[in-house]
């Protein structure tokens, strides 16, 4: 970034018409024999035009007078340019929380672009950042290093227990209800596609598969399992195209809940490109919801948290957070719901 324009107080003084004299006291927080909404005024106009002389004393400026953002962090692997519907709609939460409050999401980076250099530069002594928010799941490392720079942390879709607040939705519950909509339906053989494999996220959506089908009187086929290290849709045509070639077996699933919706959407490309009726020959449904859902077509069954309302409440809580060393951490779980698509209809009748 250029160097800012350096701004003298002359000039401050000129343009507000008070004295040069007033104009440095209160740069230099002297409230003394200064009326408040004056103080205020030549605080607001010193910080728009980017001033900020060596003797400026900006941790003790006016809170008021400064810009109010909170900052999110990606996890590794996003970007801002490349990263995938969900977290576009957990952001457009996220940003609408923090307006209605007064603030604005300004983005720090990605966790595999931050080295602890990069870092330190966002958190100079009077910096404006608020609180941060990580959307997905970061190493252990790299939230530590973070938070001794600033501990109003809140990390989306992801839990860091005993380390900052989270949001997450209620995953146990969005696979109950997406296996007891398949069953109704007539599934009894319910395989997984799974992505992101390794990352807590994956492992507690797997764990909630597992036991939504034990709950339901019925069992897994590890066979008929895939675990991936992406989630994306590519990963999703990937995962249902290594298991088509055993579509024939007379115990192969009629039915596959998928890790997110993306991999719903690559699985279903890939099913009708291959000449598949979705959901004829097999119904897909997604572990995760997003409007996205309601775009393709056929339209996904999902069940999951609407992820602006993940967004939100993490806005709320980076605001309301007070970085103490005392400060109790919320997790904060928001209610699933199930979205049927057009991707899940009756299981086809058994072969003879």
């Amino acid at each position: 970034m250029p160097p800012r324009k350096k701004v003298s107080q002359q000039k401050i003084a000129k343009d507000l018409g008070v004295s040069q004299a007033l104009v440095s006291l209160a740069l230099n927080g002297r409230k003394e024999g200064i009326g408040a909404e004056t103080y205020q005024r030549i605080w607001e106009h010193a910080i728009s035009l980017g001033y900020q002389p060596k003797g400026m004393q900006f941790e003790r400026s006016p809170r008021e007078a400064r810009v109010r953002q909170v900052g999110f962090i990606l996890r590794a692997g996003l970007n801002i340019h490349t990263q995938g519907s969900y977290f576009n709609h957990v952001l457009h939460g996220l940003h609408t929380g923090l307006a209605e409050r007064g603030f604005a999401a300004v983005f720090i980076g990605s966790e595999d672009a931050l080295s602890k250099e990069r870092l330190r530069q966002f958190f100079h002594t009077g910096h404006s950042l608020q609180g941060i928010v990580l959307l997905g799941e970061v190493g252990a490392p790299f939230l530590s290093h973070l938070r001794q720079l600033e501990k109003r942390i809140v990390a989306v879709s992801a839990r860091h227990t005993g380390h900052c607040h989270s949001v997450v939705g209620n995953e146990p519950h969005a696979l109950e209800v997406l296996v007891q909509h398949l069953h109704e339906l007539g599934h009894t053989r319910i395989g997984w596609l799974g992505g992101n494999a390794g990352l807590g996220r994956h492992e507690s959506r797997y764990s909630a598969y597992l036991a939504a089908l034990k709950l339901a009187g019925l069992q897994a086929d590890e066979r008929y399992a895939v675990f991936l290290k992406q989630g994306d849709r590519a990963e999703g045509s990937e995962a249902i195209l290594r298991l088509l070639p055993f579509a024939e077996r007379k115990d192969f699933p009629t039915a596959f809940i998928t890790y997110n919706l993306h991999m719903s959407i690559g699985a279903t490309h890939a099913l009708i490109r291959a000449g598949k009726t979705v959901p004829g020959d097999l119904s897909i449904a997604a572990a995760d919801y997003s409007p996205l859902a309601q775009q393709e077509e056929p339209r996904i069954t999902a069940a999951g948290c609407e992820a602006e309302k993940l967004g939100r409440a993490a806005a709320k809580l980076a605001l309301d957070s007070t970085g103490d060393d005392d400060e109790s951490f919320h997790d904060l779980i928001l209610p699933s719901h199930l979205f049927v698509g057009q991707s899940t209809g009756p299981a086809r009748p058994p072969a003879r």
